[in-house]
This record gives structure tokens, sequence and C-alpha cells, in this order.
């Protein structure tokens, strides 16, 4: 079967530091992750280097990453936007974009004050090694191999759920 977004799901447990793809309902692979150096946060705004909580779809796929390959999720989502909002740490135009980006399945706007640009992406050069428990500034990192397993399997469009 050919991998497409209605049957392929990705699920990131941050307390367990694992990524698990399932296919329908079925778990088809679990991979050891490294968080942002704030995993135990949930990401409120630029620079808090939390990894974000939430449902998310991977819009965006880098072949030429500075951290070997990566899968863009679509932070912020529309509860972030709501809660950024509220804060006043965007206004009401960059809120209508992120819903509108959100809507129509692309890349919502990625430089705002809530943040932006987290990935699902491998090690890179000169990155540690997975001895060290979280080093991104709120990306999910996997191994090198393990991220172009992920890589090759998964499309644009496919569901991610980050849960603590």
């Amino acid at each position: 079967m050919i991998p497409t977004p209605e049957n392929l799901r990705i699920t990131v447990q941050k307390q367990a530091r694992t990524l698990l793809l399932y296919s329908l309902d079925r778990l088809e692979r679990a991979y050891p992750v490294a968080l942002g150096r704030n995993s135990a946060d949930d990401k409120a705004v630029e620079g808090d280097e939390a990894t974000p909580l939430g449902e998310f779809y991977v819009c965006a796929k880098n072949p030429r990453s500075k951290y070997f390959r990566s899968l863009c999720i679509s932070y912020p989502n529309a509860e972030d936007a709501e809660r950024g909002l509220a804060a006043g740490l965007i206004d009401r135009e960059q809120h209508a974009q992120i819903l509108a980006a959100i809507r129509r399945r692309v890349t919502p706007p990625q430089h705002t004050l809530l943040g932006g640009e987290i990935y699902i992406h491998g090690r890179g050069t000169g990155e540690p090694h997975s001895e060290l428990k979280d080093w991104t500034r709120g990306c999910i990192a996997l191994d090198n191999p393990d991220m172009q397993e992920l890589y090759d399997r998964v499309p644009i469009g496919t569901p991610v759920l980050i849960v603590a």
C-alpha cells in the first residue's frame, strides 16, 4: 500500500522520548527521540526551546536540511493562535493567516512571536549523540538512519500528535 496521509500517522510521546509511526491503527515502528532543551513545557513563544504539544501535520519536507533530513510540522496550530492572540503575542492579521494556513493544510506563518520552524529531523553532523537526552531548540530529533526511514515513508499531510 502506498503511504498517504490517510493511512499513516505519527504520535510523539514527550515523556517516553518516543516517536510512534502508525499505519491505519497498527503500530509500524517506534523510534527513540531527543526533544527541546525545555522539553517539560509546551511551546509558548519563540526561543523557549520547548517542544509543542497538540495536533499538527507534516507541512513540508526538506531533503537538504542542516540536520540531515527534516519534516516540518504545522506549528503554530489553531489552539496556539488562539492563545497567542489572547496573550497579545500575535495580532488579528497573524491569527487569521495561521488559521487560513491550517484550513488549507499548508505551512503556517513561521516567524511570529509564537515561534516556528519546528521539525522532526536527524542529527546532522557534529550534533550530540543519543546519550544526551534533549538538545534541540524545540524540535524532535532522531538518529540519521531512523530519520531516513521515516522521511522515506511519510508524505506531506501526515497527522502528527504530540502528547506529554
